[in-house]
């Protein structure tokens, strides 16, 4: 397989599950991370890698024989050279866009933890092409097809979860000056620091709510706080009754299941993984709050024209960017992405060159509302 983002936390974790499947990795694409990229090459002798810079091609293992990818372009040249039939999107951002679209282009399965594929571009995507592998939509995924094992199950309601983030229980006049190393204390896990302050603003639900809507093509969809990331998401069936998906935060699940079935593995041998402890613990779903979450307030507006999330991810890019160079405040996050919205609600994309079109038009707007150093 390919494995993008390899040295994330995603990736990781996909590299524990392909060494407990006995499977071979074909391309690791790491980016910066050089010096986690030799480790792995040492453990899983990939045929060929990917970095971001050609410069740093002198620091990879003197002994890896295999072939040195360089760049946004050697991402879709290693896809096109790949003879694996699964690639793992693992990246971060809008990065990880043209990927997905290379890898279905290629026939390819794409097991899909790149956020922005769905939200900038989703209507251009061949959904059948992708396994989602985000703990909220594998637990959608899961529950809609009983366990990947049988026909999809009609359904009157979506929800999933949210953590919170760091700022779930300030007060609230003391969270509009706050900065990015406050933002990056999240209180259950430690991730990358685009993810862990979209977090903190809720923008990742957001995006989590228009990746839904491509996946299952519903926007009845709603969200809540679950403070102990055990609960990914709800499904309402026709029939009235709610379920609910409990497993661990790991992406360990879901990534496995991902793989075997587009490898065509035997599921049933998925039994390895450590159930969650119920007892003692309080399971509460509340209400994200507007004034705490105020970019939660555009939900209705991006749910009903889903080809705004371009327009949302280019603005929200510059803006938690610019925050975590200290640049702007906290709330400046939604201000920035709210007049970028306003500004460009009706540059609807038609084309994928559109969408590529319109987030670098987005993303110059945004630039421009940040106040020079």
């Amino acid at each position: 397989m390919v494995i993008l983002g390899s040295t994330g936390s995603i990736g990781v974790n996909t590299l524990k599950i392909v060494e407990k499947l006995g499977l071979e990795v074909e391309v690791l694409g790491a980016g910066y991370n050089i010096d986690t990229l030799n480790k792995q090459i040492q453990k899983h002798n990939p045929k060929a890698v990917i970095i971001a810079n050609r410069e740093d091609k002198d620091r990879i293992l003197s002994n890896f024989g295999g072939k040195i990818y360089f760049g946004e372009s050697g991402i879709l040249e290693a896809i096109n050279d790949s003879k694996s039939q699964i690639i793992v999107n693992a990246l971060v951002g809008f990065l990880g866009f043209l990927p997905t679209l290379e890898a279905i282009k290629c026939g390819k399965i794409v097991a899909l933890a790149n956020k922005e594929s769905l939200v900038v571009g989703g209507a251009f995507l061949d959904i059948s092409r992708i396994i989602p592998i985000d703990s909220e939509h594998f637990s959608i995924y899961y529950l809609l097809s009983h366990g990947f094992s049988g026909k999809k199950r009609e359904f009157s309601r979506l929800c999933i979860t949210a953590s919170g983030g760091a700022f779930r229980d300030m007060a609230l006049d003391e969270i509009a000056h706050k900065k990015a190393l406050d933002a990056l204390s999240h209180p259950n896990w430690e991730m990358g620091q685009k993810i862990t302050i979209d977090s903190a603003t809720m923008t990742n639900k957001l995006f989590e709510i228009l990746e839904a809507f491509w996946l299952f093509d519903s926007k009845n969809i709603e969200a809540y706080i679950e403070r102990n990331s055990h609960l990914h998401a709800l499904v309402e069936f026709c029939d009235g009754s709610v379920v609910a998906h409990f497993a661990n935060a790991n992406m360990q699940l879901p990534i496995a299941y991902a793989i075997s079935k587009a490898l065509n593995l035997n599921m049933q041998d998925i039994n390895y993984f450590d159930p969650i402890d119920l007892s003692g613990i309080n399971y509460k779903l509340e209400q994200i709050d507007n004034n705490r979450y105020k970019i939660w307030s555009l939900k209705d507006k991006i749910l009903e024209n889903p080809k705004l999330g371009v327009i949302l991810n280019a603005a929200n890019d510059v803006a938690v960017m610019s925050f975590l160079e200290n640049r702007i405040d906290f709330f400046d996050i939604y201000s920035i992405t709210k007049e970028s919205l306003d500004k460009f609600e009706d540059s609807i994309p038609n084309s994928i060159s559109d969408v590529l079109e319109i987030y670098k038009e987005v993303e110059c707007y945004a630039k421009g509302l940040i106040k020079p150093l």
